[in-house]
């Protein structure tokens, strides 16, 4: 086996073995409730996985985790942090939601593109924000993009209770905070009778897109460079900080979009309970932690999206069948949150001891004496 290959193979058990340790813990969270943890997970898979209905819900909760988790690999690749998925699948979805509010007799054909575009363009100027504020005033990223979160909530707070409100809940004294229901020809395309719908086969295509556009194109070459020494980026002529903009930008474009296909595919509406995780049942972050498992590579994070949509959907299977509390459920995802993000320590320590071992390992280049005349 060729030592990159043995490289990779070693980096990838880092995450899976992290989220191995998760589930061991919490099958001893399990067995200490009295409750057989093969029983429970027996429960989670078939949950997940166990049957037609069953397998189209976890790729629809897959499906924006694989977006934003794509937004996440281009970031980290460019080393940009992105907090900010939440904040920019909000606005997306509230300029797709928007568009489709105000052009109600337009074709499907025509406006689902169209709120795709916009909901990337949202996205993209939220994620750019934090991007300009990095490159040109070196503001800390994680800082203003959780800010940028922030803003994006109490924004879609006013608006799905003022303007853009349903006319329907505007009239009731008890009004819900969400907006008339979009016309039926603005559906994303589904697979009947489940709730699939065409924005996950769109996710995994443009996994392969992203793949393609970071290691077989120009831009994609400079993004990756400037991630791996901005010094030397910018000696060879590459404009560091235009790069570090571009790659929140598209980050941000991919999260916006995810909040598009909630809308459009899932919810038909936009709807929140006043918080973030409200309307993006905690996509962004999980995004985050799917990217992180997935190596942040396009393609693994293919794999890693769909692990942690069946965890979003078995673990209420899970529930259901050995009567754990919710909590556990809650505990459950957390700890593989917490063990995968800490896995990627131990991976970068990994890889800095192989670099210092290959370099000590390879003999000095000979002295060249003078040139004889």
């Amino acid at each position: 086996m060729p030592t990159s290959w043995r490289a990779r193979l070693v980096d990838l058990l880092y995450p899976l073995g992290a989220a191995a340790l998760a589930f061991v813990l919490g099958a001893l969270v399990l067995a200490a409730l009295g409750v057989s943890p093969v029983e429970a997970y027996a429960a989670l898979l078939r949950g997940a996985f166990g049957t037609r209905n069953a397998l189209a819900e976890t790729l629809v909760k897959a499906t924006p985790l694989l977006l934003v988790g794509l937004g996440i690999c281009v970031a980290f690749r460019g080393q940009v942090i992105n907090i900010g998925g939440e904040g920019q699948m909000i606005v997306g979805a509230l300029l797709a939601t928007a568009l489709g509010l105000a052009w109600p007799d337009a074709p499907g054909w025509l406006l689902i593109p169209l709120a795709m575009a916009v909901a990337m363009v949202g996205g993209a100027v939220w994620g750019g924000i934090p991007g300009v504020l990095k490159a040109y005033y070196n503001v800390n990223e994680i800082l203003s993009t959780i800010m940028m979160n922030a803003i994006a909530v109490q924004l879609m707070n006013y608006l799905l209770r003022g303007p853009m409100i349903d006319p329907v809940q505007a009239q009731r004294a008890s009004q819900i905070p969400q907006t008339a229901a979009l016309n039926v020809a603005y559906r994303l395309p589904r697979w009947v009778p489940t709730r699939l719908h065409l924005g996950a086969a769109l996710a995994v295509l443009l996994a392969f897109a992203v793949y393609f556009w970071l290691w077989r194109t120009g831009w994609g070459y400079r993004i990756r460079a400037v991630g791996y020494n901005p010094h030397a980026s910018r000696y060879a002529g590459i404009p560091v900080k235009r790069y570090t903009v571009l790659a929140l930008v598209l980050s941000g474009a991919l999260a916006g979009l995810a909040g598009m296909v909630q809308v459009y595919g899932v919810n038909y509406r936009m709807i929140t309970d006043g918080s973030a995780t409200g309307f993006t049942g905690g996509a962004g972050f999980n995004g985050i932690v799917a990217a992180l498992l997935g190596q942040l590579h396009p393609l693994g994070t293919i794999p890693a999206a769909v692990l942690f949509g069946a965890l979003l959907v078995g673990a209420n299977a899970m529930q259901r069948a050995v009567q754990v509390p919710s909590a556990l459920v809650t505990a459950l995802n957390g700890l593989v949150v917490v063990f995968v993000v800490s896995s990627e320590y131990f991976r970068r320590r990994a890889q800095r001891r192989r670099l210092l071992e290959q370099t000590r390992a390879t003999p000095p280049a000979p002295a060249r004496g003078p040139s004889p005349r």
